[in-house]
């Protein structure tokens, strides 16, 4: 299936293209859907397709899948915490929350003024309540407060889930261990990277910075640790490179050494930006686990193919509207 290929680049083909896969979730569309249109039913496939797998699952299994909604719960957190701090509908905001962390109690968080509020009334009744307490002050809500909440949840997460699949009777040992602690480590890696570059020109202060780092990673503790002190992206690009990988990534898109600033996290020759390369590796990495056998890792790999899935088709279906053909090959490749 090539929907950059529709031959009239109209809606109406995209929607075409996609129905051997979605036929049933596109039909109630209108001919000619828009962009965000085809991404939620996309998405509703996609839920409804996990769901089924959760009800199926039990045990360590069903624990592991469980882990797999506990960053929609964080973003979902900051979105609304977010959104209400900009006075947006709570309708709205409920509205774009992504099913998959939906819980009983997120509407409240609309109502929240301070961290203790946050953990008291909200998310002590939630799988994330362990990630909260004891690692955020009881400070007001603001701006910077709410991205450092959704940080450290996701550090706490990230290490939850590594040590879940590295010490579980089920997993030690076994492909499920080798493969999901191959890509957690990634993703804490990217969440570093990602987060010293963006703390950039703000008031995150180095100390801050360096508590919202996952401690484990191919980065950690060295690496880590640069990052931690780096005032700059060459300083950014040396700490990186003790990982080949990550130094390739920087090269790529010249933000080495006299590589020039920041600006939408550089370009490659092909037009990628670093973000992109670092999407691009996590495709990799998942379509490798359905070369193993026995592991509900797949799973996890299936799950962000399909992300990826949905980003491209809203990328394509975002290019036909604008009438930018000559940009709408520019997406990562799933397969």
């Amino acid at each position: 299936m090539r929907i950059d290929r529709c031959v009239s680049f109209l809606p109406a083909d995209v929607k075409l293209q996609l129905a051997p896969a979605y036929g049933d979730f596109l039909a109630a569309l209108p001919p000619n859907p828009s962009t965000s249109a085809l991404a939620g039913k996309m998405t509703d496939k996609l839920v409804a397709e996990f769901r089924y797998l959760l009800a199926q699952a039990t045990g360590s299994t069903e624990k592991f899948l469980r882990y797999l909604t506990y960053g929609y719960m964080i973003d979902n957190i900051a979105l609304l915490i977010t959104g209400t701090l900009h006075e947006r509908d709570t309708r709205e905001l409920l509205e774009r929350c992504h099913p998959l962390g939906w819980f009983e109690t997120l509407p409240v968080l609309c109502v929240a003024t301070n961290i203790e509020e946050l953990y008291n009334s909200v998310l002590i009744e939630t799988p994330l309540a362990g990630y909260f307490k004891g690692s955020l002050s009881h400070q007001d809500l603001d701006e910077l407060n709410i991205e450092i909440v959704r940080n450290t949840l996701y550090k706490n997460y990230l290490e939850d889930f590594h040590q879940f699949v590295t010490t579980h009777p089920d997993f030690k040992g076994t492909p499920t261990q080798e493969v999901m602690s191959e890509i957690l480590q990634f993703e804490a890696d990217r969440r570093a990277i990602n987060i010293t570059l963006n703390s950039f020109g703000t008031e995150l202060s180095k100390q801050e910075r360096r508590k919202l780092y996952p401690e484990f990673g191919k980065l950690w503790p060295e690496g880590s640790l640069m990052l931690s002190r780096a005032d700059d992206i060459e300083s950014v690009a040396l700490a990186v490179s003790i990982s080949a990988d990550y130094k390739a990534f920087f090269d790529a898109v010249g933000l080495t050494q006299g590589g020039g600033g920041l600006g939408g996290m550089g370009g490659a020759s092909d037009g990628k930006s670093l973000e992109d390369l670092f999407y691009q590796k996590e495709m990799e990495m998942c379509k490798v686990v359905f070369t193993r056998q026995f592991t509900p890792a797949v799973v996890y790999g299936w799950m962000r193919l399909k992300e990826q899935e949905i980003r491209n088709v809203t990328w394509i279906a975002e290019c036909i509207a604008q009438n930018q053909k000559e940009r709408i090959g520019n997406f990562i490749s799933v397969f």
